[in-house]
């Protein structure tokens, strides 16, 4: 089935669910007007349409290459990324002084969303990019961004990060690639790297890869790491692609899914390199880019279950089998089962999408005016964001699949690509676990306050709500009265307690979040329409089981540490 770009979608949730007119209405995002708005989506939806979608299927079929030292891209690739480049896509929210457009982070995340559906790995190539350059802007001196600021945004060169290597995954700190001084103001960068998502391609003239090691005096763990910027190519004079530089591939990972993007072993010997931010600081700067990909990770989740959502949509409208026993179709799609779980698909997907580009907004409102409490209602948003957004991309593949029957096991029905294409969005920038531990761990160092106001503004719009649509207002306003009970009791645990119940923590706020712009959705249409009927099953159906995930949070970690290591292998 063609992918279509929901471009109503996008408008609806931004003009009546996540308040985006607040942030055009800033003097940093004046240029974001409606009519810019409508230009933006409508031509990232034809981009998406035309141009990306024809390439999912073969990208999967045809992966990336390593051949004699040269990583070949999957066939028709270049074409696609060179439109995406030369349509300004990369630089959608970058500074204009180096070429981008500066509009909001909110616009760029909807961009994503469409391209993702369409074509994810390859759209994976300029998030990445998007990630460096935001680290570049925040962090790197302004020799720096004027030489890789500029190629960047226009595509012409695209940009990776490389943090893990085979004995320091998520113990960033455990690395040990170093860099030497050069006496030149450039250093020598030695080690290896691997899971480095389009580490090398043939799609643009340069790679730039944001590289995390330790100088000769670097104190053990993350305090002591710096970032450095390493290009493939050692720019000459002019700016332009020089020598090679003194880095390789080792080999390109033989992985679940998403073939089209090559996943490097990187492996780099006394590779010249430049500082970004000061010496011994290098995660602060790489949290930049990690914040922006964990953001564009949850919505890469989004993506693919939009994606997953009408291929299964379209398979059920078609497929006749058995006798329904409701409504007119004659296809699958009337039996109870199967509608219920596409309303499930349907109904995840919009909460997922709303709270990301909450997210986004709070981002775009905190930069605009600089606010430390939209910073902090971001830094909340980020796990929520990253966790569910991916949890429900690979819940709705599963769906897909079971959609289709025996056929969704046969991989040239193409359903299960959609799985294996986003299984991996859980576990990288930073696992869902690790998400919930920075939720119920870092996110709560101020007592709970920032997700406290979060559960007010819930239980107000409740309120306000009660009027219109008094069965699901009330519904949503206990339980978010629930999610600050359980929020007090969070609190009061040990943190070993906490982690125990971190995961059911931070999916029971998901699910009172997404409940909450589901009834602003409902609100919007006036409580009568296909909005209102996926709110009442969203609200009715899905978020009760805040319930269960608060009681498992609330029993800590004593039963699981009351098995010995001898009873678990027994």
């Amino acid at each position: 089935m063609p992918y279509r770009a929901n471009v109503e979608e996008f408008r609806f949730i931004l003009d009546h669910v996540v308040d985006f007119a607040q942030v055009s209405a800033t003097e940093r995002f004046a240029d974001a007007t409606p009519e810019t708005v409508d230009a933006i989506l409508s031509g990232a939806g034809r981009l998406s349409e035309e141009v990306l979608a024809p390439l999912n299927r073969n990208g999967d079929l045809q992966g990336a290459k390593l051949e004699n030292g040269v990583v070949r891209a999957s066939p028709g690739f270049a074409d696609g990324y060179r439109q995406i480049a030369e349509g300004g896509w990369v630089g959608t929210s970058a500074d204009p002084e180096f070429g981008g457009m500066g509009l909001p982070l909110t616009l760029n995340s909807c961009v994503n969303d469409m391209m993702g559906a369409a074509c994810l790995a390859l759209q994976l190539n300029p998030l990445l990019t998007q990630g460096q350059i935001d680290a570049l802007e925040h962090h790197a001196s302004d020799e720096i961004k004027a030489l890789y600021l500029p190629k960047l945004i226009s595509g012409e060169w695209t940009g990776t990060m490389n943090l893990t290597e085979p004995q320091a995954g998520s113990d960033v700190g455990a690395l040990r690639s170093r860099a030497e001084p050069k006496g030149d103001g450039s250093y020598a960068v030695s080690g290896q790297k691997i899971f480095i998502s389009w580490g090398d391609h043939d799609v643009a003239e340069n790679v730039c890869h944001l590289v995390l090691a330790r100088l000769p005096d670097g104190a053990p763990g993350t305090r002591g790491i710096s970032l450095f910027i390493v290009p493939k190519y050692i720019p000459d004079a002019e700016g332009n692609p020089g020598v090679a530089n003194s880095l390789k591939v080792v080999s390109l990972e033989h992985k679940m899914g998403l073939h089209g993007s090559p996943t490097a072993v990187m492996q780099f010997d006394g590779a010249t390199g430049w500082m970004v931010g000061a010496p011994h600081k290098g995660m602060a700067a790489m949290f930049t880019m990690m914040n922006n990909a964990r953001l564009g990770v949850g919505i890469q989740g989004i993506s693919a279950a939009e994606g997953a959502y009408q291929h299964a949509l379209a398979y059920a409208m078609e497929r006749v089998q058995g006798k329904p026993v409701a409504g007119s179709h004659g296809a699958i799609i009337d039996h109870p089962d199967v509608r219920r779980m596409l309303v499930t698909m349907k109904a995840e997907l919009f909460a997922a999408r709303a709270i990301a580009l909450a997210n986004a907004v709070a981002i775009d409102m905190a930069r605009a005016t600089g606010d430390a409490e939209w910073e902090t209602r971001a830094a909340l948003l980020t796990p929520l964001t990253k966790s569910y957004g991916t949890d429900t991309g690979i819940a709705v593949a599963q769906a897909g699949i079971q959609i289709h029957g025996g056929m969704g096991f046969i991989e040239e029905t193409g359903a299960a690509q959609y799985l294996r294409d986003v299984r991996v969005t859980a576990i990288y920038e930073g696992t869902n676990g690790i998400q919930a531990a920075d939720l119920v761990g870092r996110k709560m160092m101020d007592q709970g306050e920032a997700a406290f106001r979060l559960i007010e503004e819930i239980e107000e719009g409740a309120e306000a709500a009660r009027a219109g649509l008094p069965d699901l207002a009330g519904a949503v306003w206990q339980a978010a009265e629930s999610l600050r009970e359980g929020t007090d009791a969070l609190l009061a645990q040990q943190m070993t307690d906490r982690l125990a119940g971190s995961v059911a923590y931070q999916r029971a706020f998901a699910l009172v979040l997404g409940a909450h712009f589901h009834l602003k959705a409902a609100l919007a249409e006036g409580g009568t329409g296909a909005r209102t009927a996926l709110a009442r099953s969203f609200i009715l159906r899905l978020l009760p089981q805040y319930g269960a995930l608060l009681a498992e949070m609330r029993e800590g970690a004593g039963d699981l540490y009351a098995h010995n290591i001898e009873s678990l292998a027994s």
